[in-house]
Parts: C-alpha cells; sequence; structure tokens
C-alpha cells in the first residue's frame, strides 16, 4: 500500500511554479504586480529573448530590509494581508507564493532598499539553493533578476514556446498592467530596444489610446457610469471603440474589475450582448473596461494566477455592462469609423507633372497661327473616329446645382446632398468636409430601428406552439443550464421544460424561427451558455431575422433618387440611433475634412 509522506520543501515550491509559472509572461505578472503593489511611481521591465534568457523588473516602490527579503522568499509569507479578511483584499498578489516559486526553478536575484535606508541588501537563488547573501549598492526601490528559467526542469522548458511566442505574452502582460494603472509610468526593453515608454500620470483614455490604437482616440466613446447597490457603488469607465471600428479577433478587449487584469466569461459575453446587434458574429469590439465595485461582492481567490474572478449577483454585473455600453455607444452612435483609410487615400490618382517632350518646349515655334478654314473644322480627324463613344461618354454620377449653403448648415452633420455616383454612393457637402453616403447600408439601419420601434421585435419573438412537444436527449449538466435560462428563453418565444435526468421538451419556438431544427437549436444555445454564461445565440438568431427584413425592406444599390429623397435620408440618419453603422457593422458613410481635400490638390 502506498504510504502518505510530507512533500519537501523544494518539491512543494516546484509544484507551484507549475501553477503559477508556467512560462516567463506568467513570471513577469507577478514581479511587475509586486511592484504595483510596493507603491512605485515607475516601473521598468528588460527581457532577453522574450524572458527566457532573462527578466528584470525595478521599481521605485517602498523596498525591503534584509529580514523581509529572506522571508519574502518563503511560501505564503506576505505583507498584503494584515489579518484574515481575505475577501477585503484590494492588492493584485495576496498569495505568497510567487517568489519562492520563481526561485525554485530559476536562478533568482533579488535586490532591495527601502525608501530612507542607508544601503541595500542582495540575494541570490539558484533552483532553490542560496548562493549569496549580502550588501549591496542601488537606489531606493527593488530590482528583481530571473534568468535560466526551467534551466535545472527540462521537462518543463521543452513546453515553452519560441522567444518571439514568449516576448508576445510579456508584451501584453505589461500593456494590460500599464492600462490598470496610468498613474504608473512605464518602461519595456527587449534586448537593446526601447520598446515602451509611458509617462505616469496620464488619462486613462489616452493611456489605453496609446496602448492598443492611436485611431481609438477618434474612433471611440468614453464610459462613465455609477450604479448604487447595497454593498455600495458600482462604477464603470473606460473607452469602447464604435461598432464601425472592429477586429477579426477578440484579443483588443481589455477587461479590469478593481484594477486586476481579468478574463472573464460573464464580461465577454456581456460585451458580445451589448454590440450584438451591430456587429457581425465573426467580428469584435476593441474596447478597454474598467469595472469597479465593493470587494466583498466579487471573490479574485478563485484562481492561482488570479485572472478569473467570480461575482456575487453575475445577472446585475452583466445588466451593469450592457447598459452601461449601449448608453455610452447611444452618444457616438451616429458616428462612423470615419477617418479616410490611408490606403484608400494613396489610390487617389492625381496628373503626373511629366517635363515636357523636347518638342514641345517652346509652343510657339513652328506654328501656323492665321485663322482656321470652316472645312478644317467640319469633321474630326480620322483617328479620333473610334474614341468618340468613349471620350465624350456621359459620367456616372448626378450632380446638384451649386448654391450656397443654408444658414442651418451647422445643424446637419452629414451635410446638404450635392449628387449621387454610380446609383449608389450620395455625396452631400458638409460644413467642414465632404461626407460619402452608402445609400443602401444606411437606410437598411434605418428601416430596422423603424421595425423595433414598431413593434416587429415582439413579433418576431411571439411563440409558436408545436403540435408535438419534441424531446431532445442531453447531458444532465446542459439540461441543468437550460433550465436555469428557461425565463429568459421564454422570454424570447423559446418554452421549455426539464423532461428527466437527461431530457429537455421543446413546447413552442419563436415564430420566426418555426421551421429550425429544436434539437439543433437547444445544442446551440446550450454551447452559448457554457461559454458566456448567458444565452445569446438566440437573440442574435432573432436580431438576423429582422436584419433580413429590414434589408429586403430597404432602399438597394442602383436606384436612382432624387436630391430631396436624398436629403430626407440624410436628415433621419442624423436622427435615428446606431446609423453610423450598418446591421453588420460597417460604417453607413464616410468624411473627408477639407484637409484631407486640400492634401490630395497639393494645397498643404
Amino acid at each position: 500500500m502506498p504510504e502518505i509522506r510530507r512533500l519537501p520543501e523544494s518539491l512543494v515550491n516546484r509544484i507551484a511554479a507549475g501553477e503559477v509559472v508556467e512560462r516567463p509572461a506568467a513570471a513577469l505578472k507577478e514581479l511587475v504586480e509586486n511592484a504595483i503593489d510596493a507603491g512605485a511611481r515607475r516601473i521598468a521591465v528588460q527581457l532577453v529573448d522574450g524572458g527566457l534568457a532573462r527578466i528584470e523588473v525595478t521599481d521605485d516602490g517602498c523596498g525591503m530590509n534584509p529580514a523581509e527579503m529572506a522571508l519574502s522568499l518563503e511560501r505564503h509569507a506576505t505583507s498584503k494581508l494584515p489579518d484574515e479578511a481575505i475577501e477585503q483584499v484590494a492588492t493584485l498578489g495576496f498569495r505568497g507564493e510567487a517568489l519562492p516559486s520563481i526561485a525554485s526553478v530559476a536562478r533568482f536575484t533579488l535586490e532591495s532598499r527601502p525608501q530612507g535606508g542607508e544601503q541595500g541588501w542582495r540575494r541570490v537563488v539558484d533552483h532553490g539553493v542560496l548562493l549569496e547573501d549580502g550588501p549591496a549598492a542601488l537606489p531606493p526601490g527593488t530590482r528583481v533578476r530571473v534568468e535560466q528559467l526551467f534551466h535545472k526542469v527540462p521537462a518543463r522548458r521543452k513546453f515553452l514556446r519560441t522567444a518571439r511566442s514568449e516576448y508576445a505574452a510579456c508584451k501584453d502582460v505589461v500593456h494590460r498592467l500599464a492600462m490598470a494603472r496610468p498613474d504608473i509610468g512605464f518602461t519595456l526593453d527587449h534586448g537593446e530596444r526601447r520598446v515602451l515608454s509611458l509617462q505616469p500620470g496620464e488619462v486613462v483614455a489616452t493611456r489605453v489610446a496609446g496602448i492598443i490604437a492611436r485611431e481609438l482616440a477618434d474612433n471611440g466613446v468614453a464610459i462613465e457610469l455609477e450604479r448604487p447597490t447595497a454593498a455600495g457603488p458600482m462604477r464603470l469607465t473606460g473607452i469602447a471603440g464604435l461598432p464601425t471600428y472592429n477586429r477579426g479577433v477578440a484579443d483588443h478587449q481589455y477587461l479590469f474589475v478593481n484594477g486586476r487584469p481579468v478574463k472573464d466569461r460573464l464580461l465577454t459575453g456581456a460585451v458580445r450582448g451589448a454590440y450584438s446587434d451591430m456587429l457581425a458574429r465573426d467580428r469584435h469590439a476593441v474596447l478597454a473596461l474598467f469595472l469597479t465595485l465593493p470587494p466583498e461582492e466579487v471573490d479574485v481567490n478563485v484562481h492561482p494566477a488570479k485572472t478569473e474572478v467570480r461575482f456575487r449577483d453575475g445577472q446585475a454585473v452583466r445588466g451593469f455592462i450592457v447598459s452601461g455600453l449601449r448608453q455610452a455607444l447611444a452618444t457616438g452612435d451616429r458616428r462612423s469609423a470615419q477617418s479616410p483609410d490611408v490606403a484608400a487615400m494613396g489610390r487617389w490618382q492625381s496628373e503626373p507633372l511629366a517635363e515636357p517632350a523636347p518638342a514641345l518646349r517652346s509652343m510657339f515655334e513652328g506654328r501656323d497661327w492665321s485663322a482656321p478654314s470652316a472645312d478644317h473644322l467640319a469633321s474630326p480627324r480620322p483617328e479620333w473616329r473610334g474614341m468618340e463613344g468613349e471620350t465624350l461618354a456621359a459620367p456616372m454620377g448626378r450632380a446638384q446645382q451649386a448654391e450656397e449653403l443654408p444658414p442651418q448648415a451647422d445643424e446637419y452633420p452629414l451635410g446638404i446632398a450635392r449628387g449621387q455616383v454610380a446609383n449608389t454612393y450620395i455625396v452631400a457637402e458638409a460644413a467642414d468636409g465632404l461626407v460619402l453616403v452608402d445609400q443602401h447600408a444606411a437606410h437598411e439601419r434605418l428601416v430596422l430601428e423603424r421595425l423595433r420601434a414598431a413593434g416587429a421585435e415582439d413579433a418576431v419573438k411571439r411563440s409558436q406552439a408545436l403540435l408535438l412537444p419534441d424531446v431532445v436527449e442531453m447531458e444532465e449538466t446542459a439540461c441543468d443550464r437550460l433550465e436555469d435560462a428557461a425565463d429568459k428563453l421564454s422570454a424570447l418565444g423559446l418554452v421549455i421544460e426539464r423532461f428527466g435526468p437527461g431530457a429537455m421538451l421543446v413546447r413552442a419556438v419563436p415564430h420566426a424561427l418555426g421551421k429550425s431544427n429544436p434539437a439543433a437549436l437547444l445544442r446551440d444555445i446550450d454551447d452559448d451558455l457554457a461559454k458566456h454564461g448567458e444565452a445569446l445565440l438566440l437573440g442574435e438568431k432573432l436580431d438576423l431575422v429582422l436584419a433580413t427584413m429590414a434589408c429586403h425592406g430597404s432602399v438597394r444599390a442602383g436606384r436612382t433618387l432624387s436630391v430631396a429623397e436624398m436629403n430626407a435620408l440624410l436628415r433621419e440618419m442624423e436622427r435615428t440611433p446606431r446609423s453610423g453603422q450598418c446591421n453588420h457593422g460597417r460604417p453607413t458613410w464616410v468624411k473627408l475634412s477639407m484637409d484631407d481635400v486640400e492634401k490630395l490638390f497639393g494645397r498643404h
């Protein structure tokens, strides 16, 4: 019979390292979090070979004395829990496992000097063995160096990725923590190259846009929302990209809870739900959201790396995020990601300024200046005969006679219609530039909003009872998820009930999905519940029905519009929510500012 024994400390640390330090980015995350918790104002990160060869983190925080440095390398020793109230933890770290775990699988150098201290101290541990413990010269603060990660644990090192992949993961860690704390300055060096330099005291929107993408500042809306709860206020801040400013992957969604970067399915599901009727299913929003709520309302002690959280009232949090995002987008929903694309601007053609041919340098030499005869002008030269139709063909566009802009033009952000190109695009003149409108995409959004206002959404959700209820056999856990969501699904027209431990009974489906397969529909909804904690799929299917109705009822591309019809469309767009993007997240209009127009003609 196997004998139960107490594991040695070195092996315990290596097991803990498997949970906390699975790659260089995980070690870097722990070190930077320690620097933030130490009250640092500036944090410098240096990487060599993506962190595989060396990771170094230097801060100007409170520092440690020699006794505290020795204690910090023992398991479950921390200064971040002054009492046993773990639910009140306000720091990023609190377990006291990171430093001893890292020191057990790498060469670990810890140097620190307290603020006001006369000298610093150095402690070197090589894969769990103490090599050096003595004084060191350094400014107040702490410097931690991690070298030869998993050098003596080849079974772990062979699972590490290439230096380029590990560097990308380390860079993402620094980006997320830098966004969480715009009051702290960050620098990131990879080898001999300075990759990132952020000054302390930046505004959140400026810090976020500087890290994600500079154009997010022009193509996003600020979020500032607060809701009272019994335990205290719940706040949502940050910046959300317009639906027209989207990406093909969800890697540009940064979510923070009480200053902690997290990857939580409830939060990602809430983001997807907020953008559900404004983005295609394969497109993802770009945003950074900061959720602040009382510490007792969220459990951060559910994952060794502290990247996941659990909310006491998850549905309240989800509803708060969805309503907050929609409210913020409503302030900018008539906008579009309207900056002209750089590549598109580069494709504008201008007349080349070529040097004239030698024969034309003197256009006055050798010319016959006598009056031309009448018969000479009677017919075109033979070589022009074949090109008359091509040269004199009518252009594909209609223009309104040029008139002065009306006095109220400033009240019309989309301007006054001036013409139509290819019977598809409306050309309008605004006070500050030139506006191009996709008439079909714009009218499609307008029709969708009209259908919703007229109650068509409720008609689409209306239940259609099945003549014979359909029994769908599923796993017991899947049935549990669907049973918990039955009330919400019923509000969307899908009526289900439990039919034994491993089956669900479908009594009615939404009228718009009457021809769908109930079994396939339930399985898709269960997958959605398992992934996001919310049945978003059914609502998206119903939105698709409405969008299809709107598409068929809208002005088609290729239809000739009168100037009055064009202006009526522009005015309705200015009044209608979310008119800046079509039902698939594409822009309905773009604006070319007068500066851009002048640049095209070389006037700048």
